[in-house]
């Protein structure tokens, strides 16, 4: 382990720069700082002013942040913590314009282009796609993926962003790749806390770097505390690199080359920078720098004051080791500068921050104001003596800095205080209002997918074909076929997982394919499921095209938190500036046991809005499926038949190029007494069904949706209703869970519930956990008696006459 660095070292060899250059640099960076501690102090005042909702600065880690950035090039990318703001000014990631116009929520891309105002205050993003979707060139410019506020989420990605230089390096099939990587140079920094160094991702991360042995740089800004909770309470021995000691590398084994420097320490922390990342930029071997005796001067953030738990001798020790005061005094020390020249640069730096906080904010509200002016003028013209209407005009002229929900708030509630009034005046207001719907389902509620010239929905459809001598097969032999044609079509392709690489996976899907195309391209991970899809998400953003496999849907719960808090909000918090067009892979629905039975339906659909959810009835379908996204550029989950792998299936003759429709519901069965909606594993057990049902005089529509999110944009499933007139949802999730989601399409936003002669039903597993055995299984999931139970008092509820009661 590195020791720590004294004060008096230069961050740069004097041989390289005369002492003119060296204090014009020396300067700048302080400048710089200083300028972003003003942005952290007005910033807080702007909040508890009331202009913005909430802020948290990175005061304090100003100086580790500039010597950060001096090692930070082109093509490089960051994956970060929301203390980042002077590390995103000295590298021009963003401006203190844009830093004030994202407190303020500014909802203009062009104000605030990191997230259009979507996100909270630091949390820092570069736009690496433009409006078609398609993608910049990434190696001549610096890369910030989107910040999450979730304390290591952040970690889970780096570990995928690091990946892939070690790819593009070692995989000459990607050379043609040149406006993602230049020979895998690029290095991944990564950011974090000393208190969120406690989360489980960060140790998954950490051990899935250095067994990866991949160009990642992790900064830890250690000052001390989380929150109000001191050091003690967090890691053991109140030292993170001091516990990590193990994985510093040597001769014996691979590892990390680990530093300490402290975080006042200019000097050296200039030279530790440059030292760790010219290691990990030309050895590709992961770097951890601790950044010791960091202060945070505001506390943790808007929302209270450290001044609560930190006690008297901690505030007099941060004060006198602010990192900007020990520079200040350094440099007056080494003369650099003078007290004169030091003066007029803070000076001249409060009054740039200023301006630029005064510009954020006028342009955040001119926009708003001018929406406000028309909406006077617009009811003005309503009021007529109407007394309500003459007081919201009033109210609302008397509110200077009006935000556009009180704008917005007074046009609708004007528009029920004339419900009854026909007007041109209110015809007005009224059509002002719609276009105004139009513009803030834009500014507020767009992009949930990218949408770009890639969307899957543009993908051509490819029937699939057979002849005479298509043979019939096992389902895993068709899944294999069709990931072996895409790897051999499109080199971009790569699979990893547990059991994946070796022996193809546990169900066999990939056997032999990673003798065929190498280790690099089809690797076996560790069992470590938040990177596992973290390495997705970062290969993704760097235009790989990654198959992450989580290798039991029940197991997906250890990942939900990094696929609901970053891949599936990535597209929408950036307003499609960003996209990681991951597939993840795994199994589900039907076989026997607490952990390898699961449908976790409604937590899938309520977590993960921002993938596609793919819910092949068969192997076909799921090589359909994956045809399509293979060929498009957006994110999905595809869920494949746990026990349908050896079940046979026609080997279709185009198994590569095929493709199935996202959101398009297939009709599988037709019928004239009932329409019954499922998916996968279910649908089985309901064709089972539907033969025994036919015999009772019985006809029903089987629909399988395919996906569910997207869910049936053709509407087929109430069309079928205009036929049937019942419903009957049936899935294997818990009571109220995915059928609830599928009772809410089919009837409410497909308008089913109008064409409806009976009560719609739904079936599901038991609330509880499917326990081991044939019979637990057959007591717990819907099965053939159950559903032909179900139809039959549904016909009976309906007609008892002709239905009598069975039991």
């Amino acid at each position: 382990m590195t020791p720590n660095t004294k004060l008096t070292k230069n961050p740069i060899e004097a041989s390289e720069l005369s002492f003119e250059d060296f204090k014009t640099i020396v300067i700048q960076d302080y400048k710089i700082a200083f300028e972003s501690r003003q942005a952290s102090l007005l910033g807080r005042k702007e909040v508890l002013t009331g202009k913005a909702k909430f802020g948290i600065f990175g005061d304090g880690k100003e100086l580790p942040q500039i010597a950060m950035a001096k090692a930070f090039k082109n093509g490089d990318w960051r994956s970060g913590y929301y203390r980042d703001q002077t590390f995103a000014f000295a590298t021009g990631i963003c401006t203190i314009k844009e830093f004030f116009a994202q407190l303020y929520a500014n909802p203009s891309l062009e104000a605030e282009p990191a997230s259009a105002g979507r996100q909270m205050n630091c949390h820092f993003a570069t736009r690496s796609i433009n409006e078609d979707g398609s993608w910049k060139d990434l190696t001549a410019m610096k890369n910030s993926s989107a910040d999450v506020a979730p304390t290591g989420a952040q970690m889970a990605r780096l570990v995928g962003l690091a990946y892939a230089s070690k790819l593009f390096r070692q995989n000459k099939e990607l050379d043609y790749l040149k406006n993602f990587s230049v020979n895998g140079n690029e290095v991944a920094f990564g950011t974090i806390g000393n208190a969120s160094t406690s989360e489980g991702v960060f140790f998954e991360a950490i051990n899935a770097a250095g067994v990866l042995q991949v160009p990642m740089a992790i900064s830890i800004w250690d000052d001390a505390y989380g929150i109000s909770v001191p050091a003690k309470y967090q890691t053991t021995k109140e030292d993170i690199s001091e516990i990590l000691k193990g994985f510093q590398r040597d001769e014996q084994a691979a590892g990390y080359e680990i530093f300490k420097v402290r975080g006042w320490d200019y000097p050296g922390l200039c030279e530790t920078y440059q030292k760790a990342i010219e290691i990990c930029r030309t050895e590709h071997v992961p770097v951890l720098i601790h950044v010791t005796e960091v202060t945070q001067p505001q506390g943790h953030s808007t929302s209270g004051s450290h001044e609560r738990y930190k006690d008297k001798a901690r505030l007099e020790w941060e004060k006198e080791y602010d990192c900007l005061t020990q520079m200040r005094k350094w440099m007056l020390q080494s003369a650099i500068i003078t007290e004169e020249e030091i003066v007029i640069i803070e000076n001249e730096a409060r009054k740039l921050v200023r301006e630029a906080q005064k510009e954020a904010w006028n342009e955040f509200l001119s926009s708003m104001k001018n929406e406000k002016d028309h909406v006077i003028t617009l009811i003005s013209a309503m009021k007529n003596g109407n007394e309500q209407l003459h007081k919201m005009v009033n109210q609302l002229a008397g509110a200077p800095d009006a935000l556009r929900k009180e704008v917005i708030s007074t046009a609708r509630k004007a528009l029920r205080v004339t419900l009854n009034v026909a007007s041109p005046e209110r015809i007005n207001l009224l059509n002002w209002y719609n276009d105004q719907k139009g513009l803030n389902e834009d500014r507020y509620n767009s992009k949930l997918f990218t949408d770009g010239n890639e969307s899957p929905f543009l993908v051509n459809h490819v029937p699939v074909v057979y002849t005479e001598q298509s043979r019939m097969v096992d389902g895993r032999e068709i899944l294999n076929a069709c990931f072996d044609r895409n790897f051999s079509r499109d080199p971009r392709l790569v699979a990893f997982g547990e059991d994946l690489g070796s022996i193809g996976d546990v169900n066999q899907g990939f056997a032999g394919l990673q003798a065929k195309y190498g280790e690099l391209r089809i690797t076996d991970t560790g069992i470590r499921e938040m990177t596992i899809v973290g390495q997705g998400i970062g290969l993704a953003l760097r235009g790989l095209r990654p198959i992450a496999e989580i290798q039991y849907l029940d197991y997906l719960l250890f990942a939900i938190n990094i696929l609901s808090d970053d891949l599936a909000s990535l597209s929408y918090r950036t307003k499609a500036g960003q996209k990681a067009p991951v597939i993840i892979r795994t199994r589900g629905h039907r076989l026997e046991g607490v952990w390898h039975s699961g449908s976790p339906m409604s937590m899938i659909l309520g977590s993960l809005r921002g993938l596609h959810i793919c819910v092949p009835r068969n192997m076909t379908q799921a090589a359909g499926m994956y045809n399509t996204l293979f060929r498009s550029d957006e994110p999905a989950l595809v869920i494949e038949c746990l026990n349908g792998y050896r079940l046979k299936e026609k080997l279709p003759e185009n198994v590569g190029e095929f493709t199935v429709p996202l959101g398009q519901a297939e009709i599988i069965k037709q019928g004239t007494d009932m329409t019954i909606v499922s998916y996968g594993s279910t649908l089985r057990i309901i064709e089972e069904a539907a033969e025994e049902l036919l015999e009772m005089g019985i006809s029903v529509e089987i629909i399988d949706p395919q996906t569910l999110l997207p869910f049936d944009i053709n509407k087929v499933c109430a069309k079928s209703l205009e036929k049937t007139n019942k419903l009957l949802v049936i899935d294997e999730d818990v009571p109220g869970g995915g059928t609830a989601y599928i009772s809410q399409q089919i009837l409410e936003e497909q308008g089913g519930y109008y064409l409806l002669d009976a009560q719609p039903k739904t079936l599901s597993a038991k609330a509880h956990r499917t326990p081991y055995g044939s019979d637990g299984d057959y007591f717990t999931k819907p099965s053939v008696d159950d559903v032909v139970e179900m139809v039959y008092q549904m016909m009976h509820d309906h007609n008892a006459v002709k239905y009598p009661a069975i039991f």
